[in-house]
């Protein structure tokens, strides 16, 4: 099982490359970075955990140019979106920059993908809230498509692709792992069983419970149960808690850092590390 992190970076944290090389020089496994694009002032979408918006959420980089700026200073450690909210993006513009981040840090990105909380961000680019899960399929088949054919095309409800020529391919085969951040719903099972990979719970609360409805749903798409993924995302690295990841069959666990400066980060990525190299 690996062991990664997930922070907010901005313009006031440690930056994604000092971040990035700090985890792989600690041994642990990945670098995961969300993505917001802008935050209305509004504020009308109420934050899911309750009170006050954290800052970070307004001051968010870029996570594929973040993620770039990682790649560039290290060799080990996979680098993934927590999440990238695909169905604000251009599918075109977003399958080049997977597709570039994934050649030029040979074959270690990892799309954590998702359909987001914050309506009035999502209107902000066009976005019917109510119709952002069938938009971020589309796109993520559209995406598929450029990534694996020589003559891309797709046709949909929300994408219109004539065919096209679009390099580079990703380096790893036919595509970087795609991992479904969300609550668990049967319609989120049958996304991840028809065009993705695993899922990407955030926490481990109930998760137990609803592996038997993922497993089933890739049995009804045709594909074999036991291929179901599964990363946990925004745990705490206890030693029972991390046994008890595995023994669900988590290939992944990532906790949180703060989105502070080096002197606040750093102590508590030490003391990840030695938990996590203790229970191994």
């Amino acid at each position: 099982m690996r062991h990664g992190v997930t922070m907010f970076v901005t313009d006031r944290s440690m930056t994604a490359a000092d971040l990035a090389r700090a985890v792989e020089e600690r041994g642990l496994d990945s670098l995961y970075l969300p993505e917001h694009t802008h935050i209305p002032v509004s504020r009308r979408t109420p934050y899911p955990l309750g009170g006050t918006l954290p800052e970070e959420y307004r001051r968010t980089v870029d996570p594929f140019v973040a993620l770039a700026t990682a790649a560039a200073v290290t060799s080990r450690i996979r680098l993934g979106t927590g999440v990238c909210l695909v169905a604000q993006r251009d599918p075109i513009v977003t399958a080049k920059e997977v597709a570039t981040l994934d050649l030029l840090s040979g074959g270690r990105f990892v799309f954590g993908i998702g359909v987001g909380w914050n309506e009035d961000e999502a209107e902000d680019h066009g976005i019917d809230f109510r119709k952002r899960r069938s938009r971020l399929r589309e796109h993520v088949l559209a995406m598929q498509r450029l990534w694996a054919d020589d003559e891309a095309s797709f046709q949909g409800a929300h994408v219109h692709l004539a065919p096209s020529w679009a390099w580079p391919k990703p380096v790893q085969r036919p595509r970087p792992p795609i991992f479904y951040g969300g609550v668990a719903s049967p319609r989120l099972f049958e996304h991840i069983a028809e065009y993705a990979d695993g899922w990407l719970p955030i926490g481990g609360s109930g998760v137990a419970a609803r592996l038997p409805e993922l497993r089933a749903a890739f049995e009804r798409a045709g594909r074999d149960p036991a291929t179901a993924r599964l990363v946990f995302y925004g745990v705490m690295p206890e030693p029972g808690r991390l046994d008890y990841y595995r023994s669900l069959g988590a290939e992944e666990v990532v906790f949180f850092l703060p989105s502070a400066d080096a002197d606040t980060v750093l102590p508590v990525l030490d003391g990840y590390a030695k938990v996590v190299h203790r229970a191994a």
